[in-house]
Order: C-alpha cells, then structure tokens, then sequence
C-alpha cells in the first residue's frame, strides 16, 4: 500500500486557537490541524474511488504535540496503512519548520455519494 498525501498551509490569524474558539492563544489550533489531516487523507483516497463515490470521515485519534505561531507552515501528511472493503485507515501526521507537532491515525469510508445523501436528509 502506497498511497500517501501531503498538504501544507500557513498558520493565521483565522486559523489560530483564540479564532476557532479551541483556545486563548493566538498558536496553530487543533481544529485546524485535524481538518489539515483529514483533508489529506480524503485527498489521498481518491485515486480508490469509483464514479459517483466519495469517502466520508468516521474516526480521528490525534495528539496535538507542540504549538505553532503565526506564519509557520504546516504539512500534514496521510498514509493508508490498511483497506477493508470500503474502510481506510491512515497515519497522519503533522509538522511545523521545527518537526512533528501532531500525529495519530484517521478512519475513513468510501460512500456513494448519491445513496449517502438520500440516507443523510432520512428521518428514520
């Protein structure tokens, strides 16, 4: 298994603990950073998607390890490490210029999208 996805972005101001309101301090929050991996796991999935499918996310089991002030860049990368039928569990992991400062795994599922959205806006 091979497919791994990296993404990078920049801590700012709208991405800081004291603006998503995880925090007080104005330093790289843990929203976003979970958002930064999962975003590269989905990213990564999609070269074992079919058409009219997506993956949806179900678990993620992080640590956020060490801060990050305004202006770092942050790389998370996402490695499928296993697939069982339509699940798929990832290593991810973030970084700063200084090294890891987040790391877990992220389950996923791949869905199709229009049978996931009809069972979505379902009352039962």
């Amino acid at each position: 298994m091979n497919t791994i996805c990296t993404i990078t972005e920049t801590v700012t101001r709208d991405n800081t603990a004291d603006t998503v309101g995880s925090g007080d301090l104005p330093v790289y929050a843990t929203p976003a950073m979970a958002a930064l991996m999962e975003k590269a796991a989905k990213t990564a999935a999609k070269e074992l998607l079919g058409e009219g499918e997506t993956t949806v996310g179900s678990e993620l089991d992080i640590k956020h390890l060490r801060p990050s002030v305004i202006g770092a860049s942050i790389t998370a990368t996402a490695t499928l490490t296993a697939q069982e039928g339509r699940k798929l569990v990832f290593d991810v992991e973030a970084s700063d210029g200084s090294g890891i400062i987040g790391s877990g795994n992220h389950t996923r599922y791949i869905v199709n999208i229009e049978k996931f959205m009809a069972k979505a806006g379902s009352t039962a």
